[in-house]
């Protein structure tokens, strides 16, 4: 649980990072190409290249694409819409895509998770209920995507260390993920990228550095890690551990005009929609094992 803990404090000051000092400033597809681009020198000097099972090196190249290409281009360009605690708040339902997953892949419909999604809109409208708009919407939309995204990879990475286990330790068979984040992040940035607001001051550049060396590469490879270590009850907790230190971070040292009483009813709301999944798992879990 240790890896889950740091790389969650690591998260929760990084969302303000984003939002402080990249949304609106630097290109949101080359920030994310920027972090993948960092990451993959840490790791690919270090990865296996022989002898490694195409369907391993699929997969893993398929997780890297969903658990951060497909997440991180969605979180960067929700910032140009969404506040960061909006953001923050809005990452609360990874758990729920983290169930709604595993039932797609045990072949079960959760009626609790549907209700738990509806639960959560509600609280989305009540933080904005006074200037909902189009682009608000787009922004929670594009992070529900993420937290799909980002709950598959850790889902299809549990799933497929389990199946191919090996003497290697996780490292040298982890570059394969940043390989697969570059195959999204690089046509991104190329086919939608503005190369006229590519980074401009020391404190970007030192920002996105930060970013790639320590979330992207560290964080995310802790993160896979300590998933395989941890039940999927722990691991559902562990998603959320970074809200409440990142909301914290952010409102005491950016954001002090936010509307608070709006912002933590909706919040209660978002995170009453996880509990509402989590008892429905409670309630199936009979019926499933008498099945």
């Amino acid at each position: 649980m240790g890896y889950l803990i740091i790389v969650a404090l690591i998260q929760a000051f990084s969302f303000s990072l984003i939002g402080e000092y990249l949304a609106g400033h630097v290109d949101s597809y080359f920030a994310v190409l920027a972090r993948v681009v960092l990451a993959g020198l840490v790791f690919l000097p270090l990865t296996r290249w022989r002898k490694v099972e195409p369907r391993f090196l699929r997969s893993m190249l398929l997780i890297g694409a969903l658990q951060f290409g497909i997440t991180y281009v969605c979180l960067y360009l929700s910032f140009r819409v969404l506040s960061v605690p909006e953001v923050l708040l809005f990452t609360i339902l990874t758990p729920l895509h983290v169930t709604l997953i595993e039932d797609a892949l045990n072949r079960r419909f959760n009626p609790w998770a549907l209700l738990a999604a509806m639960v959560a809109v509600a609280g989305a409208g009540i933080i904005r209920f006074d200037s909902i708009s189009g682009d608000f919407f787009i922004g929670f939309l594009l992070l529900q995507l993420a937290n799909f995204t980002y709950a598959a990879g850790q889902v299809l990475y549990r799933h497929l260390v389990a199946r191919n286990p090996s003497d290697l330790p996780h490292y040298k068979r982890f570059g394969y993920f940043y390989l697969g984040a570059l195959l999204v992040a690089l046509p991104a940035f190329v086919l939608f990228g503005n190369a006229q607001h590519l980074p401009s001051t020391d404190v970007q550049w030192l920002v996105l550095l930060f970013l790639g060396l320590c979330p992207t590469a560290l964080g995310l490879y802790w993160w896979n890690k300590g998933a395989c270590l941890v039940s999927g009850a722990t691991l559902a907790v562990m998603n959320n551990l970074h809200v409440p230190v990142g909301l914290l971070l952010n409102l005491l040292i950016w954001n002090r005009d936010e509307p608070l009483g709006r912002l933590f009813l909706g919040g209660a709301i978002i995170l009453a929609s996880v509990w509402l999944s989590r008892l429905g798992n409670r309630v199936q879990a009979p019926v499933t094992e008498k099945g």
